[in-house]
């Protein structure tokens, strides 16, 4: 159960904003501090599961042969064979088309070279190199996993973005997504919540509502 804080920030940011023609996402900006975020290893480059979801469409592109790839099927987006893989290997803009078009990729384990070879100059720059699949790895499972997923990266910038859900969600589903969200950069930042300076919630349109 997310703060009541958090909860409550959410309800203004989708109570502020305009009406749209279109569904718009909700957003959070986190903005960092006392962080060199020249040395790589202080990035925020991690996947995190919200537990109620994204709200959005989430495309998942799976490398996969034999049985793998026919359950694939059933859930991905898009599944790709080694042959497939070669053929993007040979065609920059239709490898680019893909990259910029999925959200995450999955590769069996014996295609993750395959891969790094053939698009890792795409793939790796966007910071979408697949995940692997492990034999005993459930593809289903996995990719179900991953559309309920979202990608925390900050590069070298102070402040970045995170999507935490639609405005046809509610408020507490929202709220404890940015829950989990917080939580794990508190984990995982060399200070904790000292390293976050300030923390945003808005819609695409809408007006920003600090939350922390």
């Amino acid at each position: 159960m997310a703060d009541q804080e958090i909860e409550e920030a959410v309800s203004r940011a989708l109570e502020d904003a305009p009406p749209r023609k279109f569904r718009e996402s909700v957003d959070l900006a986190i903005n960092l501090r006392d962080l060199d975020l020249n040395e790589p290893s202080n990035r925020v480059d991690e996947s995190i599961v919200l537990p109620a979801g994204t709200g959005q469409e989430t495309r998942i592109a799976v490398f996969a042969e034999g049985e793998t790839a026919i359950r694939a099927e059933d859930v991905a987006d898009e599944v790709l064979s080694g042959d497939d893989l070669e053929d993007l290997g040979d065609d920059d803009d239709q490898a680019k088309d893909l990259a910029d078009e999925t959200d995450f990729f999955i590769a069996e384990q014996a295609m993750m070279q395959d891969v790094a070879r053939n698009l890792g100059t795409v793939l790796g720059p966007r910071g979408k190199m697949p995940d692997p699949l492990a034999p005993d790895d459930d593809v289903v499972e996995v990719v179900s996993r991953m559309k309920n997923s979202v990608q925390l990266r900050s590069g070298d910038r102070r402040t970045f973005h995170a999507l935490v859900g639609a405005e046809d969600m509610s408020a507490a589903d929202i709220a404890d997504n940015i829950d989990v969200i917080l939580r794990r950069l508190h984990a995982d930042l060399e200070k904790g919540p000292q390293n976050i300076d300030s923390v945003f919630v808005k819609t695409t349109m809408g007006p920003a509502v600090e939350v922390a």
